[in-house]
């Protein structure tokens, strides 16, 4: 199961990366007591370096592996599974919507990063039972090498953060060079039947266009809106993400659109959805995945 972003207001400005960057991997170690502000606004103290972390999404659950904070894990929400190995042995202690909040609590951990939409209130929630709670995730492309560094810098891995985005960005420069020459495809992403689909200024729509397509779906509509089918039908794709080609034969007036006649309609498998919906360390899984579906030639 996938997990996507649901933010519904940024405060202020973001936390520059650049802030963070400086670790290397001899950098010295945070220093604490560390206050950083979070996406719904809120100053977040840290008295010293949190040894009893929860995760509440997977992309932080992965991010934290990824950068060598795992040892400091002691639970995830029942959705993160990835890697493997790392987190089956964990407690699951529910989701953002359908949050354990006694578990947690009971867990008494000194750190919980959780999600910052105003829809599911945990922040709020676990914050009024005395924990202390950073909300936040990556919404757009930058915001997720963003949310990599804070979670290095809360955490005292910043080299590891570090290691992470500069190898993350050497894949995605990488793969994104193999479809520079290439046409741009007009494509439509369903993130549910809704439909809910991306726009440019996503997360995924960023990786849209780094796959040589752009999504049908305008700024002006947000990261994560929710569609007019009429919109899709006029937009006429020429490929079509996130759903099977006899989910998209069935919706009234898409046989006859570019994607449905070619047959461009592609499925990602479980493991390319999750990749596709985390803003975090596998997004250059998510970007090949992709190009593999815009652009298969470019893969040859």
């Amino acid at each position: 199961m996938s997990h996507l972003p649901s933010r519904s207001f940024r405060p202020g400005a973001a936390l520059l990366i650049s802030a963070f960057m400086g670790a290397t991997q001899g950098a010295s170690a945070t220093a604490y007591p560390l206050t950083v502000t979070d996406d719904l606004g809120r100053s977040v103290t840290l008295k010293a370096q949190p040894r009893r972390i929860v995760s509440m999404l997977p992309s932080h659950t992965e991010t934290l592996i990824a950068i060598g904070a795992g040892a400091q894990l002691i639970a995830v929400d029942r959705f993160s599974n990835y890697p493997k190995a790392a987190v089956e042995k964990l407690p699951k202690v529910g989701s953002s919507y359908q949050p354990n909040i006694e578990a947690i609590v009971a867990l008494k951990p000194d750190l919980v990063l959780a999600d910052e939409s105003s829809g599911s209130r945990l922040t709020e929630k676990l914050a009024q039972a005395g924990l202390t709670v950073y909300g936040g995730t990556g919404q757009t492309f930058n915001e997720v090498f963003e949310k990599i560094a804070v979670i290095g810098k809360l955490t005292n891995h910043e080299a590891g953060a570090t290691r992470l985005i500069t190898s993350m960005r050497a894949d995605l420069n990488t793969l994104q060079a193999s479809v520079l020459r290439l046409p741009k495809v007009s494509t439509y992403y369903e993130i549910d039947p809704s439909p809910y689909s991306v726009g440019p200024n996503s997360f995924i729509g960023a990786l849209i266009a780094k796959a040589g397509g752009q999504t049908i779906v305008p700024a002006a509509l947000g990261d994560f809106p929710k569609l007019d089918p009429e919109r899709i039908v006029n937009s006429n794709p020429q490929v079509m993400i996130g759903l099977t080609l006899d989910d998209a034969r069935r919706r009234p007036g898409w046989t006859g659109l570019q994607a449905v006649k070619a047959g461009r309609v592609f499925n990602p498998t479980p493991e390319e959805r999750d990749a596709l919906s985390r803003p975090g360390p596998r997004l250059p899984d998510a970007l090949r995945a992709l190009i593999r579906f815009i652009h298969p030639e470019a893969l040859k």
